[in-house]
């Protein structure tokens, strides 16, 4: 069912949630194996528009051809990594030791797929791929900044042969995706987006039972240890902060350096160094690394968070490359000498820029990383693996990457974050545990030998 094609309107969200609602339960009673099927189908169908989904994705959010590619072949893989790995997690089990006891998974119902900007596709679908292989229908209410691209995707679903009713698009603003995720007859929200977006889901269904399934950002770090690779934990760090113009949740905005501070100016000066040799531009033109920001909303949070840092070594500006008008921005990067606790150490930016620091000792880097609300993602540069798992017991975040950037991530792991980065419902491979329900079964013939009759109160479990 595509709806939101002409002006957007608040009353499109029951008809779609009615759809769906009217779909599911003939869609959950079908065999598992022809969900599966399905799932697989929609790959190879996603697979065979893999160019025009790209390009879809590059033109509604800036994204550079090269990455918006990456992100159409994430969506292509999700389909195996969830047949073949995922449902595992929810696949029938006996209770070891204990005849007559099992686990099935059933289906919660509706869900509620509500997608961000900067992944505008492989994100929702890495919800929407498991809730229908788990036998759920789902309503989609893609980011409004990136409608064609949910459109494009929609049309895939189609062409796979989702049956009508089990998948859903509505489109349009804010008020759109408030009123899909309170909508009463929504059995479950699976949510990536701001922590105060986060927030206003969890508020609006007070009183309702349904699943949140929340991602809501990160304020990540990157950490260089004394006997680092530098050369790597500097590129690594660049990559990590501007790839994508700082527009993921798991981008570094914080470098933190173990040593003296003279140790930290000099990698600042590196990192600003080659941050300003990288390539700024359209994003379908050949050898951009960078493309613009969302919109020019993003561009102005950018700028207002970043007013509040304390030495820029490369001050971040709009700019035109080659003559253009948009929201392109160049990239930042801010010695922090002195922490104060400021918004702009603590929130996340969603921007291109690096604050970096310095630490006396791997324990101080490690409470300067932990010391923001958010607890996504973090990398700790070290040739020790000591030192490593030292700092990953104390870290508090749900992804913690060794001599790697803090960007990227396995499909065939969990994904999530710890604080205001998740409330313990992490996607990636785990996505399937949040799309069903598990019903604990006994077979009361098997119960009958370890049971006895209590007179004038009945069965007592001996």
């Amino acid at each position: 069912m595509l709806l939101g094609r002409h002006a957007w309107s608040v009353s499109q969200v029951d008809r779609a949630v009615d759809a769906a609602q009217v779909a599911q339960p003939e869609w959950a009673a079908r065999p598992a194996g022809e969900r599966v099927a399905l799932v697989r189908r929609i790959g190879d169908v996603l697979k065979a528009h893999e160019d025009e989904l790209a390009r879809g994705i590059a033109l509604d959010v800036g994204k550079p051809l090269w990455e918006a590619r990456a992100e159409a072949q994430a969506c292509v893989a999700k389909a195996e990594i969830t047949v073949d790995d995922g449902l595992r997690l929810v696949a029938p089990f006996a209770a070891p030791g204990q005849a007559g006891a099992e686990c099935r998974f059933r289906a919660l119902g509706v869900l509620a797929v509500l997608g961000p900007f900067n992944f505008p596709l492989h994100l929702p679908n890495g919800h929407v791929l498991p809730a229908l292989a788990c036998g759920n229908s789902v309503v989609f209410k893609p980011s409004e900044i990136a409608p064609h691209a949910a459109e494009l995707y929609a049309r895939c679903l189609a062409e796979a042969g989702v049956p009508p009713g089990v998948f859903n698009l509505v489109q349009g603003p804010g008020p759109v995706g408030a009123s899909l995720a309170a909508h009463p007859a929504v059995d479950g929200v699976l949510f990536t987006g701001s922590w105060g977006t986060g927030q206003a889901i969890q508020r609006a269904n007070l009183g309702q039972t349904k699943l949140l399934a929340l991602e809501m950002g990160g304020k990540n770090a990157a950490i260089v240890l004394r006997d680092a690779d530098l050369d790597k934990a500097i590129y690594d760090a660049l990559f990590s902060a501007f790839v994508s113009a700082g527009q993921r949740c798991t981008a570094a905005s914080r470098l933190i350096v173990e040593g003296p501070p003279t140790r930290a100016d000099a990698i600042a000066a590196r990192i600003a160094a080659a941050a300003q040799r990288l390539s700024i531009g359209h994003p379908l033109r050949d050898g951009v690394f960078m493309g613009p920001l969302a919109s020019e909303a993003a561009v102005e949070r950018f700028l207002a968070g970043i007013a509040a840092a304390q030495e820029a070594v490369l001050e971040p500006r709009k700019t035109s490359p080659g003559g253009l008008s948009g929201c392109y921005v160049t990239p930042g990067v801010h010695r922090v000498r002195e922490r104060t606790g400021s918004p702009y150490e603590r929130e996340e930016l969603f921007g291109p820029d690096l604050a970096v620091y310095h630490a006396a000792t791997a324990d101080e880097a490690v409470a300067i990383a932990n010391a923001t609300d958010y607890g996504l993602a973090a990398s700790v540069h070290t040739a020790s693996r000591d030192s490593f798992e030292q700092c990953l017991a104390k870290l508090e975040c749900g992804v913690v990457n060794w001599n790697a950037p803090t960007v990227g991530a396995s499909g065939r792991l969990p994904f999530g974050g710890l604080k205001r980065s998740g409330n313990h419902r992490p996607a990636g491979l785990f996505s399937p545990l949040y799309c069903s329900a598990p019903v604990a079964i006994l077979h009361g013939e098997a119960r009958l030998d370890r049971m006895k009759l209590a007179p004038g109160v009945g069965w007592v479990d001996e």
